[in-house]
């Protein structure tokens, strides 16, 4: 029995959806990051009990941040995207947290930018608050060391392959330093959005709607580049359409970062009929994209066929879908903004 939801939410559901595919589903993923991030700075004395928590979210980490918020006794702050939809600031409400929703602007950059310069000012207002810093602290990783050794008791790690949405890294980051404790062979596909600055492809021509969680403005220092074997830019219609072919094909209703590890994870199986379990994470349910991307006329619609055009250089990178072989090489982003204050990296 669990002891919590948030404690259920932590833990994923692993599927088999045949062909050696298999999906980490989660219904809130940061749940499981935040979860051991506040346990180890609470046990560390880093917070205490009745103190606020402060971040910037795209929608998943500042929902996960109230729940864990809530079952620990802490008090919940965030900066939210416009993208933050009513089902979302209803729960962080209910649970008692408070949030400002920032108004979109000309790019991602900005946006982020804009939010964790307001999180700056909100700490210099409120000195006793503490800021989670899911961009950059790697005490988020902890949390998926128990998926990790999942994957491994259920599946083993011979030819494993983990694809999955990089946003601020936790997750295909921790997973895939966790994974590779088992074997280093272990091999990581990282999916972008074009135009993101992580992996460098700013410069790459951007969707004009832009998948919430993956993909960055700015620099996330929880993206160790050194853990990605290859890299996948998807537009927005490859991610929605492979959304729709997950629910259609398997049942697995999911958000777009779980539809575009759908197209990658059966690209993977393509070009390695023979080869290993392909395990891709599905972050989040479909709900808030409904509209969208899973419009009742597309329902019988076929399959559009994307494949990708594989690229040597960033340069040459264009939609709908290209890839690269990353080869777990280092990679910098140089940093815009201002630091607040160091972090202890989490040993």
């Amino acid at each position: 029995m669990y002891r919590s939801f948030s404690e259920k939410l932590a833990d994923p559901d692993l599927i088999d959806l045949g062909e050696g595919i298999y999906v980490l589903r989660f219904e809130v993923m940061k749940v499981a990051s935040v979860r051991a991030a506040v346990q180890d700075l609470l046990d560390r004395g880093v917070v205490r009990p009745g103190q606020t928590l402060v971040d910037s979210s795209s929608g998943i980490y500042g929902h996960a941040l109230a729940l864990v918020c809530r079952e620990f006794g802490l008090k919940c702050h965030i900066f939210a995207s416009i993208s933050v939809d009513a089902g979302i600031r209803t729960q962080l409400t209910y649970l008692g947290a408070t949030f400002q929703q920032v108004p979109s602007s000309a790019s991602l950059k900005h946006d982020q930018e804009i939010r964790v310069r307001l999180v700056h000012k909100y700490l210099e207002a409120n000195p006793d608050a503490y800021w989670m810093q899911q961009y950059h602290d790697d005490v988020h990783y902890l949390g998926y060391r128990g998926v990790a050794r999942t994957v491994v008791e259920e599946l083993g790690v011979e030819g494993l392959t983990l694809v999955g949405g990089v946003g601020t890294g936790a997750s295909t980051s921790g997973m895939g330093r966790y994974l590779r404790e088992a074997s280093p062979d272990v091999r990581v596909a990282g999916i972008q959005p074009f135009g993101s600055r992580s992996f460098g492809a700013e410069s790459a021509p951007m969707d004009s709607f832009i998948i919430a969680g993956i993909g960055s403005g700015i620099r996330f220092a929880n993206i160790d580049y050194r853990i990605y074997d290859t890299v996948h830019w998807l537009d927005f219609d490859v991610a929605a359409a492979g959304c729709r072919h997950l629910l259609a094909t398997t049942g697995v209703f999911a958000g777009l970062s779980g539809g575009a590890g759908w197209q990658v994870a059966r690209h993977v199986r393509e070009t390695e009929p023979g080869g290993g379990p392909v395990v891709f994470l599905a972050a989040d349910p479909g709900h808030r994209y409904v509209e969208l991307v899973y419009p009742v006329e597309a329902a019988d619609a076929p399959d559009p066929g994307y494949r990708p055009v594989r690229v040597s250089s960033l340069d040459d990178l264009a939609g709908p879908w290209a890839t690269m072989d990353w080869a777990r090489r280092p990679f910098h982003v140089q940093d815009d903004l201002p630091e607040w204050r160091q972090v202890p990296r989490a040993a």
